[in-house]
């Protein structure tokens, strides 16, 4: 009989795992958040299924305020603050990386091959291992660096893409920092670029949505909207969402760099309805936050909107995460909510008694959120 209860424990034991693995293998960017926005085309979408119920795990009080959204690798969570102090937090909410660049940093980081990419305000653009925490190299702009850096893959490159304030978009080697090519821009570019296939798209402060081809540094397509552009695209498939300060949200579809067809999904109503946040974007749906204290929820198909929430609080630059079937948002004042991806519902909130800036972090299991203050709030499932 106790040889049988140890078989079915170890049997129990063995389904547990095995159903955890395989949960994990059907999941997308289930381990690591090393991107901004979750993945190079910025969708800010993983099809994780967030807890019910979550709970704060802990939380980790930093020393100085941040303008940076955290990413994860490896199950550490990494961010800068203003100071240009690096932070990495493991799941147990201990601190296991530290390295002070000594120069004032407002961008966000990129993870890749253990290596951390991050831009200066000094405008350099730095590559650091993980392992041995040390600068490999830096590559310095003539401007500042407040964008995330991307990344790419063409030939035997692997490519790290950058925008700076001195008006350029590089295109770096990120074995030898080696300039590949660079592309001169209308104004300084704020936002990060959006990955579609060897092309990238971003929005400049001078209003224009452009393509650029990474392999010779060459606009492909350009598209001038009705005012600036101070957030990032995102791209899924062939159709990319941007929206301008206006308030206006578009849907622009790409066909090997060109521009075939652009219209708009959504018009400003009112003065105050501008965006600055990054669009969410799954197979049938666009998510975006606005101004006027609302979350959208617009249909991929028809471009007719779906529902809309009444957030608590003032909004900002903080960018929806959709999980599978609900959405991950934050407000400046400092709520975060979880909805119904469908509905539009309510299904759990947070006031986290800090401002939030920063965009959400998800992985397998947790979500992270980073407040203007540096404290790192860490959710999950109950283990009781």
């Amino acid at each position: 009989m106790k040889i049988l209860k140890i078989l079915i424990k170890s049997w129990f034991i063995f389904f547990l795992f095995s159903c955890n693995n395989n949960a994990g293998n059907d999941n997308n960017l289930n381990e690591d958040w090393s991107i901004f926005r979750g993945n190079p085309a910025l969708t800010g979408y993983s099809n994780i299924s967030l807890p019910d119920n979550p709970i704060l795990l802990w939380s980790f009080k930093s020393d100085a305020y941040t303008k940076s959204s955290p990413v994860v690798y490896n199950h550490v969570a990494y961010w800068s603050n203003r100071r240009g102090r690096i932070f990495g937090i493991n799941l147990e909410g201990k601190q296991v990386f530290d390295y002070a660049m000594e120069t004032a940093v407002d961008a966000i980081p990129m993870v890749y091959d253990s290596i951390l990419y991050i831009g200066r305000i000094d405008g350099k653009l730095c590559a650091i291992s993980l392992a041995r925490q040390d600068t490999l190299w830096t590559f310095e702009t003539n401007g500042q660096i407040v964008a995330s850096p991307n990344r790419m893959s063409f030939g035997d490159k692997e490519a790290i893409i950058i925008g700076s304030y001195d008006n350029y978009l590089y295109v770096i080697d990120s074995k030898n920092s080696k300039e590949i090519n660079r592309f001169e821009s209308g104004y300084y570019i704020n936002g990060a670029v959006a990955q579609s296939n060897n092309y990238v798209t971003y929005g400049g402060c001078d209003g224009w949505f452009r393509v650029i081809d990474c392999v010779s540094g060459v606009q492909t397509d350009s598209l001038e909207l009705e005012n600036y552009i101070p957030a990032s695209p995102a791209v899924y498939n062939n159709w990319c969402y941007i929206a301008d300060h206006s308030g206006n949200v578009y849907e622009i579809k790409l066909d090997k760099g060109r521009i075939t067809s652009s219209k708009k999904i959504m018009e400003s109503k009112n003065d105050n309805s501008n965006f600055v946040s990054v669009p969410a974007v799954s197979d049938k749906m666009v998510y975006i936050v606005s101004d006027d204290r609302h979350v959208y929820a617009i249909h991929r198909k028809d471009g007719s909107i779906a529902w809309k929430y009444l957030l608590k609080g003032d909004t900002g630059e903080s960018s929806p995460v959709i999980c599978n079937d609900k959405l991950l948002v934050c407000t400046k004042t400092g709520i975060v909510s979880i909805l119904d991806a469908k509905a539009g519902n309510l299904l759990w909130e947070y006031d986290t008694g800090e401002q939030i800036l920063a965009s959400p972090a998800v992985i397998n299991g947790y979500f992270y959120i980073l407040t203007f203050k540096g404290t790192l709030f860490c959710f999950g499932k109950p283990s009781f």
